[in-house]
């Protein structure tokens, strides 16, 4: 959607320069510096959106405390095995 934007600010930057009356002119360059605007605004929130984590997959303090004894039990488990011959 935001590069309809773009097109749009295009199109009235071409018609306002082709065009002979001022107040059409300032009228076309305004519209065209707004759907700029809203073009790179809507650019930003597209790759702001992208790149976002699922907090779905965080983990909370009590489950990482929970992975981090269970790899410290097997740190343990592994050191009291006789090695291997």
């Amino acid at each position: 959607m935001h590069w309809l934007f773009l097109l749009l600010a295009l199109a009235a930057m071409a018609f306002g320069f082709l065009t002979t009356s001022m107040p059409v002119l300032l009228g076309c360059l305004l519209a065209a510096l707004v759907l700029f605007v809203l073009w790179v605004l809507g650019l930003y929130q597209a790759r702001v959106a992208g790149s976002g984590r699922d907090t779905s997959m965080m983990i909370d303090p009590t489950e990482m405390r929970r992975l981090r004894d269970q790899v410290q039990a097997r740190k343990v488990d592994d050191n009291e095995l006789p090695p291997a011959q």
